[in-house]
């Protein structure tokens, strides 16, 4: 992945001017780790028996060629916007699956602190999990998009900062933060 890091950059801001070829070498350069964050977003919402990896790089990479307002500036950035993507199909997924008409969605999710933020077992927690980061977003924007990124993409904390242009230890002391909120928002503690 470190190693295709310059060409992913140089196909990206290639795209961004115009390059179709760009953006068709561009595939091959990222589908692995599409692929590895789309593995990560299935095993943290428990949903591998309805939803593939595959479709899910699928689905979120024909949302990210679709961007064309987006000014890419390199490989941390294009990884940041497809671990978001991601987050949203497999919650709109959640969501069409599992509708309140089909009994509706628990609110209790509980939170194991050896896990990044939440040991989720189940559609019915990722939801609560999508609402309280919604509601963490309304406050502190910059958190939410910590935890998607950490959380949802499975960054650590040096990508985070470099997505999100802050230093690790910003990204580590906010991170902390998102956790403690997300916990008490969650188990009501």
């Amino acid at each position: 992945m470190a190693d295709s890091a310059p060409d992913v950059t140089q196909k990206l801001l290639a795209w961004r001017e115009g390059s179709q070829g760009a953006l068709n070498e561009l595939l091959p350069l990222v589908y692995g780790e599409l692929r590895r964050l789309a593995r990560y977003q299935l095993r943290r919402g428990r949903n591998q028996d309805t939803m593939q990896s595959a479709g899910l790089v699928n689905e979120a990479y024909l949302r990210l060629v679709d961007q064309d307002r987006v000014k890419w500036k390199d490989r941390a950035h294009f990884f940041g916007l497809a671990s978001n993507l991601m987050r949203g199909i497999v919650v709109d997924h959640y969501r069409t699956r599992h509708a309140a008409k089909r009994g509706g969605y628990a609110v209790t999710v509980p939170i194991d602190d050896a896990e990044p933020i939440a040991n989720t077992n189940g559609r019915e927690n990722m939801m609560a999990l999508d609402q309280a980061i919604t509601r963490l977003e309304a406050m502190d924007a910059q958190q939410a998009r910590i935890v998607e990124l950490r959380y949802f993409g499975g960054l650590s904390i040096e990508e985070t900062a470099e997505v999100i242009g802050v230093s690790p230890a910003t990204v580590k002391n906010k991170w902390n933060l998102a956790r403690s909120w997300l916990h008490r928002e969650l188990t009501g503690s």
